[in-house]
């Protein structure tokens, strides 16, 4: 029998960073309460993962998670899990989660694709949160970049109907391509803006340090937010 060899194209590249004692710390204290491990082909509870039944927001890759906690804070009648892949953001977030007695956070520290993939119910989110992701700006690496056609096609079966999926970035040509890839679904999705716009930032979505210090330097940010049809075609 042949198999299939070929590794999977990965959106991300593992960077080392440094990884502090409080960090360390904070996953030996904060894990059990605020982890949720991966296992392969089982779906997470969410009512039992989040001890309540409020809705799901889910964001993809929170960095050093300041903007993750500070939405948790401001919508405390939602819940927020959060995938991460880079050891020292994880560990940043929890201790900040442990320390301002965030409750409504929950941490993924795996690859974002086999979450989506493996761990959630169908329509068990009311929205996903993709923001300023790696740009993978080379041409050849394009390719690498997560909203593909197969990620689209994920969000239309994993949002509830009428649920939110919301990216930011700022490169223009990849706001172009999230554009292209979530309109030509127009049997799952509905721009909010209107057909082929951008939306304003919402205040729902915090300014980060990183986003501040794009704008000093003249850089745009684009935000881009599409709406679940509650009936599909």
């Amino acid at each position: 029998m042949v198999t299939d060899k070929r590794r999977p194209i990965r959106s991300y590249v593992l960077r080392t960073g440094r990884f502090t004692p409080g960090q360390q710390k904070a996953f030996q204290r904060w894990w059990p309460k605020f982890g949720a491990d991966f296992q392969a082909q089982t779906r997470l509870d969410m009512p039992t993962l989040f001890g309540n039944d409020h809705p799901v927001w889910l964001e993809i890759g929170f960095g050093n998670g300041e903007s993750l906690a500070q939405m948790a804070e401001n919508f405390p009648e939602r819940n927020f899990l959060g995938i991460e892949v880079h050891t020292p953001g994880v560990g940043h977030l929890l201790l900040k989660l442990g320390e301002q007695k965030i409750p409504n956070v929950r941490i993924m520290h795996h690859d974002a694709m086999e979450v989506l993939q493996q761990s959630l119910a169908d329509h068990s989110l009311a929205g996903v949160q993709l923001f300023f992701p790696d740009p993978w700006h080379k041409k050849k690496h394009h390719k690498r970049r997560i909203v593909r056609p197969e990620f689209v096609e994920l969000m239309g079966r994993l949002l509830i109907p009428g649920g939110i999926f919301h990216a930011a970035t700022d490169w223009e040509d990849y706001a172009q391509q999230i554009m292209t890839r979530f309109s030509e679904r127009r049997d799952l999705f509905e721009n909010l803006a209107g057909p082929g716009q951008y939306s304003p930032r919402p205040d729902t979505r915090p300014v980060t340090k990183f986003e501040q210090r794009g704008q000093r330097l003249g850089h745009g940010v684009w935000d881009l937010l599409f709406k679940r049809l509650e009936k599909t075609a």
